[in-house]
């Protein structure tokens, strides 16, 4: 079969890739034997390939046709910097989605990662989600300046006593006051992926996107600790407007590098000295808008491009006193990370509770190994974890580090759903 395909434009194209991850809204487990059909977005029938999803809802990662990489890499051009796909997507039981503008930018890996809602009593009712425009190459409200340090001493007013990283946000799919706009309940981590992937280019340095991601969950973790929006009134904990917060858009595809790192972060946010809540760092694209004294992304670009590490670029702009600190607390898991990494040679009830929870995922992806729960790490064990690794988008060492032990934790309370026991 033929994976690649030729650029409707005509031109000579890079080449970018994307798998689709289908999964249950009933249970959290994967969709096997689905039908996911590839077309141009804006382009009647042009299907041009088909997929299927494998025993762990996953299609093989197929190449695609994207602009230049340069158009991603510099201000100065007006070209779109990365190609749109539709993906219709059918599996037996489900509800059919099809989605428009799946964007596929050159040399990285598009992840287009997709709940199905079980058929209901009524039949079949196709959803249909557009993405609209990347936010540095659309038009998009600029931020309205606010504090970044909010008052939390008013009486009634609601904040929490300490930084917890939670496991679900609620999203309100536009600005504040409209009451017509819907509210999603969305995973902290998926939350952080979407507006990254919708807000900054995935071939960007490394340190630079790590730099966003931290400006990002430090805005979104201040919204959480002080209860911004509940304590005026909202029953959501942040928007999707970016005239207020970040742009979060329904099913659109995250970047498999951008989701490594947040793996890698997201317990992390921005502090200063004295100051318990989170920094509300506020930040713009530069190009379009510019914004004196916050960030702005293409600025934050040019810093990772001559070498500046993630604190070296978020100090050039928020000044020399902001240092990452690490939330006290993280929701909606079984047990904390164990301090060290777990591989070969490791033993004790950490290991265990990693091999149980490793066995309970397999019961719902069969293309992952049972082992024994023996609280020995050996090679089957990490043949285990490096298969898990893999199917889940993480670098496969076969090692257990803090990425790796959250997200056991997260794909395991997923499929066990301990989460709605607890």
């Amino acid at each position: 079969m033929n994976t690649t395909s030729s650029n409707p434009a005509g031109d000579t194209p890079d080449l970018g890739q994307l798998q689709v991850y289908l999964t249950s809204a009933a249970n959290g487990y994967p969709i096997a034997g689905a039908s996911v059909r590839v077309s141009y977005t804006g382009v009647p029938d042009s299907t041009f390939l088909e997929l299927s999803t494998d025993a762990s809802g996953q299609t093989e990662t197929i190449e695609l046709a994207a602009p230049p990489l340069e158009y991603s890499l510099t201000p100065d051009t007006e070209e779109q910097p990365y190609s749109e796909y539709t993906l219709q997507i059918e599996a037996p039981g489900y509800e059919p989605v099809t989605i428009a503008g799946t964007e596929i930018l050159p040399d990285v890996k598009a992840l287009q990662n997709t709940v199905l809602k079980p058929l209901g009593p009524a039949g079949s009712s196709e959803e249909v989600f557009v993405i609209p425009a990347h936010t540095l190459y659309g038009s998009y409200p600029a931020k309205i300046p606010e504090e970044e340090i909010k008052p939390t001493d008013e009486t009634g007013e609601i904040v929490l006593s300490r930084v917890v990283v939670p496991e679900y946000i609620v999203v309100h799919d536009g600005s504040p006051r409209d009451s017509t706009a819907q509210n999603y309940y969305v995973k902290y981590k998926d939350y952080i992926k979407n507006v990254a992937s919708s807000e900054i280019y995935a071939t960007w340095p490394a340190d630079t996107i790590r730099a966003n991601v931290l400006s990002i969950m430090s805005f979104t973790l201040n919204r959480v600790y002080t209860e911004w929006y509940r304590n005026l009134g909202y029953d959501f904990t942040i928007t999707s407007s970016t005239a207020f917060d970040h742009k979060w858009i329904p099913e659109r595809n995250i970047y498999a590098d951008i989701s490594v790192i947040v793996d890698e972060l997201f317990s992390n946010y921005l502090s200063r000295p004295g100051v318990r809540q989170p920094i509300l760092t506020q930040y713009c694209d530069g190009r379009q808008v510019q914004c004196s004294g916050w960030m702005t992304q293409w600025g934050s670009k040019a810093l990772g491009d001559q070498g500046y590490s993630p604190i070296q670029i978020l100090r050039y702009y928020y000044g020399d006193d902001l240092y990452i600190n690490t939330a006290e607390s993280i929701s909606g898991i079984p047990s904390s990370w164990p301090g060290s990494n777990l591989e070969v040679g490791s033993r004790g009830s950490k290991v265990r509770q990693m091999q149980e929870e490793l066995n309970t995922i397999a019961g719902a992806y069969p293309a992952l190994p049972k082992i024994d729960a023996d609280g020995i790490f050996g090679p089957t064990t990490r043949k285990a974890v490096r298969d898990f690794q893999s199917v889940f988008g993480l670098p496969a060492t076969g090692i257990v580090d803090y990425p790796t032990w959250y997200k056991i934790s997260e794909i395991y309370v997923g499929v066990s759903r301990i989460a709605e026991l607890s």
